[in-house]
């Protein structure tokens, strides 16, 4: 299956998600993805309400120092940079991969960029790198970011539509991604349609646990008749 052949229904059914549970369905429909495809370390997310589903849009930035590309070069780079965020199938999310040695060490992102890429179609950002102007920021548009901080130093985009990695996450350009407050997670577009019903499965059985445990007549021997010796959830 090509992520263009998703449907509307399949990346709604997926916002009604949130990411742990993404991340335990995709344990039962693809078993080989349990320990990797997913960000590994913690982010920075302003918005706890931040929920995003969408194909990826790739590229690296560094910021300690100029591009040492001419003023056409940049440009060029800049508007290629761009016609790939703004490429279809969409709705996308935007993946950077600060490749400086500290990253963070100069913002991306702030109100012109979230702006610019909320205008073409991106939910929001994903980067190991750093934001700003959170009170300037486009209205609605997602972030999970490594830091906040105040300047944008000598920031520049190297390469876009690349392979990335973000805090642990390998990203292809055309990956399907969901992501919330908790993190953020590669869906494989062959199992995408079957995560919705995988997490309802996981959901129900979990639902029998939760209530035996707020029960006033919870006790030991109960918790051990119910557990599943495969739940670990």
């Amino acid at each position: 299956m090509s992520t263009d052949s998703l449907s509307a229904g399949v990346l709604d059914a997926l916002r009604e998600l949130d990411t742990p549970t993404v991340c335990n369905a995709l344990e039962i429909v693809a078993p080989h993805r349990r320990a990797y495809g997913y960000t590994t370390s913690p982010l920075v997310c302003p918005d706890p309400d931040t929920v995003m589903v969408g194909y990826a849009r790739t590229a690296t930035i560094r910021a300690n120092a100029p591009s040492g590309r001419s003023g056409d070069d940049d440009t060029g780079v800049r508007v290629g940079y761009y016609r790939h965020m703004a490429a279809g199938p969409q709705p996308t999310i935007t993946v950077i991969e600060d490749i400086d040695a500290s990253p963070g060490y100069g913002a991306w992102w702030g109100e012109v960029n979230s702006s610019i890429h909320a205008g073409l179609g991106s939910l929001g950002v994903i980067t190991n790198g750093s934001i700003r102007d959170l009170a300037e920021w486009a209205p609605g548009f997602g972030a999970l970011a490594g830091s906040i901080g105040p300047s944008h130093a000598w920031v520049h985009v190297v390469e876009y539509a690349v392979p990335v990695t973000v805090h642990g996450m390998s990203v292809r350009p055309g990956d399907l991604i969901h992501a919330d407050r908790h993190g953020a997670v590669v869906v494989p577009a062959d199992a995408a349609a079957d995560v919705p019903a995988a997490a309802a499965k996981i959901a129900a059985a979990e639902r029998v646990l939760i209530d035996a445990a707020r029960s006033e007549d919870f006790s030991i021997d109960r918790l051990t008749a119910l557990l599943d010796p495969q739940g670990d959830h």
